[in-house]
């Protein structure tokens, strides 16, 4: 039975690398552990192992190749004594077109989202806790009062200096 080689994911946060370099030629034979490609991130290089055993049936992406999704597939390992289907091959070809509809799709859904948070935001306003307290207690808006902490933030200060303005 063949076996996909999946592009692996090297961080937590990698979506695609770089096949930099093949290690092994279609018809070598493998075992687990066996080092089988170079792959390249953003941040580094990395020699991929091989998991499993077998004959190296078909390389499905060329060296070099940039934007290879982590999980799809980039080789085939067949047992010994298979032959490779053409039926395979297209299918794995096939399957990964339609995905880049989706992504075209994500980026407008997600530039919509981030103007609705960024509507949405311009409303609150941000203070400490005690300066809440103490507008409170003192019958202050905080709409009304611009903040000297950082990043415009209301702070006790504003609201002591307010209230001693008003007193006067």
């Amino acid at each position: 039975m063949s076996v996909n080689i999946l592009m692996p994911a090297l961080s937590p946060t990698m979506e695609e690398g770089t096949l930099a370099r093949w290690l092994v030629k279609e018809g070598d034979r493998i075992s687990s552990g066996d080092l089988i490609a170079e792959i390249e991130t953003d941040k580094a290089t990395m020699e991929f192992e091989a998991v499993d055993e077998g004959i190296v049936g078909k390389l499905l992406v060329s060296e070099g190749s940039e934007g290879v999704k982590v999980n799809s597939p980039i080789a085939i390992i067949l047992d010994d004594g298979e032959q490779l289907e053409a039926s395979e091959t297209t299918n794995l070809t096939v399957q990964e077109e339609p995905k880049t509809n989706n992504t075209e799709e994500a980026i407008v859904q997600v530039e919509q989202i981030s103007t609705n948070i960024a509507k949405t935001s311009s409303k609150r306003i941000f203070a400490t806790p005690l300066a809440k307290r103490l507008a409170k207690e003192k019958g202050l808006n905080l709409e009304s009062i611009s903040g000297s902490g950082p990043h415009g933030r209301i702070v006790k200060n504003d609201i002591l200096s307010l209230s001693v303005s008003k007193s006067k």
